[in-house]
């Protein structure tokens, strides 16, 4: 369930799939614009305030990039695409065009909302300059997908960059490494606990020195602690 009642744009020309995920997040809390095409998302996120925007590629008027790219010269807030676009060099123009994710058709509702849910708690609850989000010596570049430490650049694995993503945005909670599971690697994927503690290992290593945020829980999981102050 959303915290309170967040409002969410979709612009989506198929009407059905508009309108069966608009209700689903609707029950889920949310407020719920909907439009067909490209020209009316602009028209639309001028006019009102958004907590995040899901967005369709190949749609009338403009394109869901160009839609991206007109939110990201005004305003930061999460967008999402939406899209039946699944080769990897579709991803990584939609990631390049400044989106926070990017999920494929046919896609998990349940998977959906955790995304949004996400998204904000990470625009609401962390420091977002210019769409780069700060939290203690860590830079992170979402359009980009880059990682900074301490101002250095650092390399880092597509699945890493997701698992940071993904305890930054749950900071000061304990993540089960099932819940892990679910979010980074998705909910069909086979049970392997091992795979988050591998990745949970690589990921301290790219993180030098401030791979301190990163706390194992005994038989629970793991919590990423922000810096005392």
């Amino acid at each position: 369930m959303a915290e309170g009642k967040y409002r969410l744009l979709i612009a989506e020309d198929e009407v059905s799939l508009r309108t069966i995920t608009a209700a689903f997040l609707t029950k889920n809390g949310f407020e719920v614009d909907q439009v067909g095409d490209g020209d009316d998302a602009c028209r639309m996120v001028m006019q009102n305030r958004y907590d995040a925007i899901i967005l369709d590629i190949m749609m009338p008027g403009k394109d869901g990039r160009e839609v991206c790219r007109f939110i990201r010269s005004r305003y930061d807030v999460p967008v999402i695409f939406l899209t039946a676009l699944v080769s990897e060099n579709d991803i990584e123009k939609g990631y390049e065009t400044g989106a926070d994710e990017y999920l494929t058709k046919p896609y998990s509702m349940k998977l959906l909302l955790l995304k949004i849910n996400a998204l904000i708690n990470r625009y609401r609850g962390l420091l977002v300059q210019s769409g780069r989000i700060v939290v203690d010596e860590i830079e992170i570049e979402p359009a980009k997908r880059q990682v900074s430490v301490s101002g250095k650049r650092i390399e880092i694995s597509p699945k890493e960059y997701d698992l940071l993503m993904f305890l930054v945005e749950n900071r000061e909670q304990i993540l089960s490494r099932d819940r892990i599971l679910d979010a980074v690697w998705g909910m069909n994927f086979a049970r392997y606990d091992r795979a988050v503690d591998t990745y949970i290992k690589m990921l301290r290593a790219s993180l030098g020195d401030a791979s301190y945020h990163i706390e194992t829980v005994i038989k629970s999981g793991y919590i990423w602690k922000n810096k005392a102050n």
